[in-house]
């Protein structure tokens, strides 16, 4: 623990565990430290009498090693000697916001997104993943509804096409009203989020809100997925029929 350290007895017990542990990383970072038991030797020094903060520290410790932020350092002998993963860095570098979108995309995407928008991600090119998972959704359904590439085959003409009453990915089993839903939210999502550039409801710097954009381009897909076997555009569909 570093001299500068200023953090009284009570702000360690207060702090969310998250933001505690970024400060124990930051002053472990800062200060060449290789080995957590030391830097709690070193605490203890300080809050001797405050067994509450040393065990907050203590589950500091343990939450960077359970998260990967941290982890064992193969060239020490000693069982609490540890590195600063590739992770953690990134964690100093970019902050808990970060962190935590990073978390809540911790789950098993479709694995088109595995493939393309997880890994934009994670390097922190956050409106390319957006963009790429939504993307990814305009492709699918075209593909699914066995439609082309014309003025009325992209964003929200593709889905509308697609999706309504006569259309090849609508379904008659459906409900009325749940059927105009789906249209609507393909159409929604499509229209609000798959083109960054002339859509601007988003703040593509904001993690958390790229994270939700990839994970309501998976459900799309999964819904897309339930759909089975695609039926032929009608002529009114088309806009042919009388």
């Amino acid at each position: 623990m570093a001299r500068d350290w200023t953090l009284e007895a009570d702000e360690i017990v207060a702090l969310p565990l998250d933001e505690l542990a970024l400060l124990v990383l930051r002053d472990a970072h800062a200060n060449g430290e290789w080995n957590w038991g030391n830097w709690l030797i070193s605490a203890q020094r300080s809050y001797a009498q405050r067994t509450d903060a040393m065990q907050a520290l203590g589950e500091a410790w343990g939450w960077l090693q359970n998260h990967g932020l941290i982890a064992w350092n193969p060239t020490q002998s000693s069982d609490k000697a540890f590195v600063i993963s590739r992770k953690g860095h990134q964690l100093l570098s970019d902050g808990l916001p970060w962190l935590r979108a990073v978390e809540r995309l911790d789950v098993e995407l479709v694995p088109v997104l595995e493939r393309t928008a997880r890994p934009q991600f994670l390097r922190g090119d956050f409106e390319t993943a957006a963009f790429a998972a939504m993307k990814e959704v305009e492709v699918q359904v075209r593909t699914r509804a066995g439609l082309g590439s014309g003025p009325d085959e992209v964003g929200v003409k593709l889905m509308v096409r697609a999706f309504k009453q006569g259309g090849p990915l609508f379904r008659a089993e459906l409900e009325g009203g749940e059927s105009q839903a789906q249209m609507n939210l393909f159409a929604g999502a499509i229209g609000l989020f798959k083109n960054p550039s002339s859509h601007r409801r988003v703040d593509f710097k904001d993690p958390t809100e790229a994270a939700e954009i990839v994970l309501l381009a998976d459900l799309l897909l999964r819904l897309l997925d339930k759909i089975e076997d695609p039926q032929p555009s009608t002529p009114e569909a088309d806009g042919q029929g009388k």
